[in-house]
């Protein structure tokens, strides 16, 4: 199956020789899953889209710096994008501000989460263990980094994974919608580098929290079979 990655930022230059982009991220993490199919890559800040998504069996939202809430252009343009493919019942998958942008999309309230940011290593309690590739599991770690969250599940939807910081942390909609709010491409130490971005911000005591975090793993491979297993309709 085709897989779309609307790819919704730019890396900083100085590691993007290092990742490429966040598309490329999630390219080499679904190969690594499993994920067959050929796989296209669009900037949508730069305004690229493919011609259509007909040829398309899904289409993945990545994370961004912007605000799911933006006025940007590009953000109200992708905004509209969205809408249409849920209308089409298009197999979509929302990765942190794609998370965000499609339970916008779908009703639900974003913005400014008054607990602060999430950042490192964060579990979740895992709601859906009968999905495919889910093995089971009551408990899912993934790597985040994110100061806006999804406020409420949107009608319809199925919450997938919940914390005390993250309410809505993944959900799901029938068989065509599958958002997370955590950043299943991520690696330590790509997370490690936004974490030195960010120190100052932070504060030392957060900091150090927040990387020695890092060293627990996490389940982002786990994480991307369910993603493919979804992507190929089991």
């Amino acid at each position: 199956m085709k897989l779309c990655i609307l790819e919704n930022d730019f890396l900083d230059p100085n590691v993007e020789a290092i990742y490429i982009g966040y598309g490329t991220m999630f390219e080499r993490l679904l190969r690594q899953a499993g994920a067959q199919g050929q796989i296209d890559i669009f900037n949508t800040v730069k305004g690229e889209y493919p011609d259509s998504f007909d040829a398309y069996g899904a289409v993945l939202l990545t994370g961004s710096k912007a605000d799911a809430f933006s006025q940007e252009s590009w953000v109200l343009a992708l905004k509209e994008k969205v809408q249409t493919l849920l209308k089409t019942k298009k197999k979509l998958i929302g990765v942190c501000f794609g998370h965000q942008l499609i339970a916008l999309c779908l009703g639900a309230k974003v913005g400014r989460a008054p607990q602060g940011w999430g950042a490192g290593r964060m579990q979740y309690q895992w709601l859906a263990p009968e999905l495919p590739q889910a093995q089971g599991r009551e408990t899912v770690a993934l790597l985040a980094s994110h100061q806006d969250q999804v406020f409420d599940l949107p009608s319809g939807a199925k919450l997938l994974a919940t914390s005390d910081f993250c309410p809505v942390a993944a959900f799901g909609v029938d068989d065509h919608v599958f958002c997370v709010q955590p950043h299943p491409e991520f690696v330590e130490d790509y997370s490690a580098y936004l974490l030195d971005k960010r120190r100052a911000m932070f504060g030392e005591e957060k900091y150090l929290a927040y990387t020695q975090s890092l060293a627990e793993g996490h389940d982002g491979l786990a994480f991307a079979r369910m993603m493919v297993a979804f992507i190929n309709g089991q």
